[in-house]
């Protein structure tokens, strides 16, 4: 036996722990930079938690124009701010965008360099200062993961700077937070929850050797990230439609971000996968959501591996509440995934790659970039030379799986 377990120092989940907010940011410094975008700033609710914590500290630096995936120009942005404040504490309010960039913030206010110094595994030569990471959706897992998801413009896919030093020091996840997050928003943060959690449990276990655990941060799944996993599959499925189609439903909006939380912890050990992995060019090349893209992409990689993990889908079947107690595994596996399809449809993800303005010309490419995501791709638990990744693309543009 092999195993590691990462997190921070204190995940406190539940209605109403944002009141901590402003005592667990003072216990870990003075000088504040605070990370959120414009839109956030302007509701009640997180303009409370920046004023109650201004009134804990010496000072607060606010950085509210953080931008969907981490584009390298917000990074320097960020990090004047921090310097601006003489930052010792950060805390993220926000997304996975947020989050994420409070991460490199921290590693470039601790270590020097650019984003570009850190790209890939373990890079991040230390701590960084403390992080207070705080979601206002349920999906990303940013506050529970050792990963941060930029955008290279010399690059033509996303980059990952993942490092266990680079894990929030303290998440707080109150899913009142989450209550004003628009439909759209919470489908695509919800089904990249949903993602994790089902890579996770269906990522190749991989053998590993006594330095693997400090030197490689994804390591494939094992007894403990499939217990997480399947946990938050459970809850996502039974709430994400609930919660996309009522944004009030309290009881749908705890089961999210408690899914999200799961989900997390599974996919900070096991890893992602290929639609992850695919993806990053897919997203980088069309702008579109990081969570409608997975969403989108995950049917066809599962069908693609069918043959290796259709236990682990007939037993998915089972967790998110289909009758397939009668089944067969492939059978159950079939329920599965036409199952799946209806969610997707339902919370309104686009079926084809061609539907997100893919040109078909350009999947060989995206296939190429997406195998060289090392960290990710030797997760998929079915082939993944570059002809069987086009394949998945190929049965994604055209919406046939077979």
């Amino acid at each position: 036996m092999l195993e590691t377990v990462r997190g921070p120092r204190q995940l406190i989940v539940g209605e109403g722990v944002a009141q901590n907010i402003p005592r667990v940011v003072a216990e870990n410094g003075s000088r504040v930079l605070v990370v959120t975008d414009r839109i956030l700033l302007g509701q009640p609710g997180v303009a409370g938690i920046v004023a109650a914590v201004r009134e804990r500290v010496e000072a607060v630096e606010v950085f509210p124009d953080a931008t969907p995936d981490v584009p390298l120009t917000d990074v320097d942005l960020a990090v004047s701010a921090a310097a601006a404040v003489d930052a010792d504490v950060i805390l993220a309010v926000g997304g996975g965008t947020v989050i994420d960039l409070a991460k490199i913030v921290g590693v470039i206010r601790c270590h020097g360099g650019t984003p570009r110094d850190f790209y890939g595994e373990s890079r991040v030569p230390g701590p960084t200062i403390p992080l207070v990471a705080v979601p206002t959706t349920s999906g990303t897992g940013s506050e529970l993961t050792p990963v941060s998801v930029l955008t290279d413009p010399d690059r033509a896919l996303k980059v990952g700077v993942s490092s266990v030093h680079i894990v929030p020091d303290f998440a707080i996840v109150d899913p009142e937070l989450t209550y004003t997050c628009p439909a759209s928003v919470t489908a695509h943060s919800g089904i990249d929850a949903f993602c994790h959690a089902v890579e996770s449990y269906t990522a190749r276990a991989r053998p590993h050797g006594p330095r693997d655990p400090v030197e490689q941060v994804f390591l494939g799944r094992n007894q403990v990230t499939d217990h997480y996993a399947l946990l938050a599959a459970e809850r996502i499925a039974r709430s994400l439609r609930r919660a996309v189609a009522d944004g009030g439903d309290t009881d749908a909006r705890a089961d999210m971000s408690y899914g999200s939380v799961l989900a997390g912890l599974a996919f900070s050990h096991a890893g992602n996968a290929a639609p992850h992995a695919l993806q990053y060019p897919i997203g980088a090349a069309t702008h579109t959501p990081h969570g409608l893209g997975v969403g989108l992409l995950l049917p066809y990689a599962l069908h693609a591996a069918r043959d290796t993990v259709g236990d682990r889908l007939a037993t998915l079947a089972g967790v998110c509440g289909l009758d397939v107690a009668d089944a067969s595994p492939a059978e159950a596996t079939d329920t599965f995934l036409t199952w799946l399809d209806r969610l997707l449809a339902d919370i309104g993800i686009p079926r084809t790659l061609a539907d997100i303005g893919v040109a078909r010309a350009d999947l060989p490419r995206f296939a190429e970039l997406a195998s060289g995501v090392t960290r990710l791709i030797q997760n998929h638990p079915g082939p993944t030379d570059t002809a069987s990744l086009t394949a998945i693309l190929e049965a994604a543009w055209t919406g046939d799986r077979t």
